[in-house]
């Protein structure tokens, strides 16, 4: 039986270790096919592309030898290996512009060492010319220039005063692609995000971006085919629906995909876990949502233009934008209506899910400080609702909102706002996986936010004790649970006020609905 390729991002390792490989090659003939030269491709991180990069370098030198088997063995032209430029930023970080110049360099002289090349240019944008220019020279064959994370040195610092310096230099190398085109066989550049109205792009203007095109949909990630056919020796006695819904569920106009360094550790250790979550959260991303209040149940409906899904502006970054190009967010339904064509946004899966709201429980509602018994406060939920006894739940809510410092709100107005509050039961509740609809659609209203469970809906109204409308009132006076009354599940309403002074619950009211 073939090896798990856990660890391995080259095409060499994976083959000469004896592991298992989804054959992507069809998409390195393809890409050559429609000869367009210079390609983007955006994927959120570790997703495959460092290892889809390192295939286009082994077919681009010849070696024949690995794709025995494989789709590009007989459909590619053998007889013909180019001089390749790879140039990696996903190792390690950098936090100004020297650098930045610093670390080009190291990579520019790595290759002309290997080559027996020296540069007589000075700055670093000419060493970068120089050596496109020798390696044509050399072997009297057009470059090919592979670039993986291109984005990363900018995206490390995209909320320091020095982003912008670090994009101007980042746009001086690349702006090199463009001049040396005569020299350049095939220029492949990937990374999480594309900066629009940026000089990066201005001034690499004939990338042909293929991240939302439907025919390279699925060049990275597994399908579900591929995952069954592939690692079906792996999958006896796996629950493959509950896999489904963990680790499925990205999507880039095509078929769903799975995370594939999600899918190899699950089948590694056959537990479910957040491993793609816990590998690394980007701060500022979550700073990001704190500083600016966002109303967290707006992620359940988020719909975005092509350009807004695509592209952003660092310094005006959309916080659904993000969301999306970092993996957060993933493609639900394209809709149009006129020549507008817009994308409607979900969360992938329960990994997703369950990783990113549990982790905004620990690090933003309570920042600095450490919430007292959160896994026991979130095992006292789960099973409060499965009860059927939501009444047990002011308590559990209580401690959480005691457990937030005075300090913090002495730098926020958000506690008096009903928005902060429904946030934080949006996100305690799909931090345990469940089914939450928040702002659900009624023929009478919106609910705050409703959770289904096997055995009962609980419809939840939140507001202010200084709103002179009472929360129960208005969910019985609405009606609203008449919209789950052929569920045959027992309903409960339940309305909860805040205190704007105490910062916490000044009421609960919880009252089981019958309908027959």
């Amino acid at each position: 039986m073939k090896k798990l390729p856990i660890g391995k991002s080259t095409l060499r390792k994976i083959i000469k270790n004896n592991c298992l490989y989804v054959d992507k090659t069809p998409f390195v003939k393809q890409l050559l096919d429609d000869d367009n030269g210079y390609w983007f491709l955006s994927r959120p991180r570790r997703f495959g592309k460092t290892l889809f990069l390192d295939t286009l370098r082994a077919a681009f030198a010849g070696e024949k030898e690995l794709f025995k088997g494989l789709y590009l063995e007989n459909n590619w032209n053998w007889t013909k290996n180019y001089p390749i430029i790879s140039i990696d930023w996903g190792s390690g970080s950098v936090t100004s512009a020297k650098e930045l110049r610093d670390r080009f360099v190291e990579i520019l002289n790595e290759h002309g060492t290997n080559e027996s090349l020296t540069f007589q240019a000075k700055t670093v944008a000419g060493k970068f010319r120089e050596l496109i220019t020798k390696l044509y020279k050399k072997y009297d064959k057009s470059v090919v220039v592979l670039i993986d994370e291109y984005d990363k040195p900018l995206l490390d610092n995209l909320t320091k005063i020095k982003a912008e310096e670090i994009r101007e230099e980042l746009a001086g190398f690349y702006s090199i692609l463009k001049s040396s085109e005569k020299f350049l066989k095939f220029v492949f550049l990937t990374g999480v995000s594309k900066f629009s109205k940026t000089s990066i792009f201005s001034k690499l203007n004939n990338l042909t971006d293929i991240s939302l095109s439907k025919k390279y949909a699925d060049i990275c990630g597994y399908t579900q085919i591929e995952f069954e056919n592939i690692f079906r020796d792996y999958l006896v006695d796996v629950d493959l629906t509950k896999v489904k819904n963990w680790y499925d569920g990205y999507n880039f106009l095509g078929s769903n995909v799975y995370n594939p360094f999600d899918i190899l550790l699950y089948l590694s250790e056959k537990e479910f876990k957040c491993y793609w979550f816990e590998t690394g959260t980007p701060t500022f991303l979550l700073n990001l949502i704190k500083e600016q209040n966002y109303y967290l149940p707006k992620l359940s409906d988020i719909k975005l233009s092509q350009t807004q899904l695509g592209e952003f502006d660092i310094n005006h970054i959309t916080i659904e934008t993000l969301l999306y190009q970092t993996g957060y967010l993933t493609i639900k339904n394209e809709f149009s209506y006129g020549n507008i064509i817009k994308y409607e946004l979900k969360t992938p899966n329960l990994e997703v899910q369950i990783g990113l709201n549990d982790y905004l429980l620990r690090s933003f509602f309570s920042p600095g400080s450490i919430l007292v018994d959160q896994s026991n406060l979130s095992d006292s939920l789960y099973f409060i609702l499965f009860e059927n006894k939501p009444e047990k739940l002011k308590n559990v809510f209580y401690s959480f909102f005691a457990g937030i410092p005075h300090s913090w709100y002495r730098k926020n107005n958000i506690s008096h706002y009903e928005g902060y509050y429904c946030s934080v039961f949006y996100t305690y509740f799909n931090a345990l996986g469940l089914n939450v609809i928040p702002e659900d659609v009624t023929n009478t209203g919106n609910v705050d936010f409703t959770v289904i469970i096997n055995n009962g809906v609980f419809i939840f109204e939140v507001k202010m004790k200084s709103n002179p409308v009472n929360a129960l009132d208005q969910l019985k006076d609405r009606k609203y649970h008449e919209k789950y009354s052929s569920h045959k599940k027992e309903i409960f309403l339940i309305g909860i006020e805040f205190d704007e002074k105490s910062k916490n619950i000044s009421c609960f009211e919880c009252e089981k609905v019958y309908t027959e």
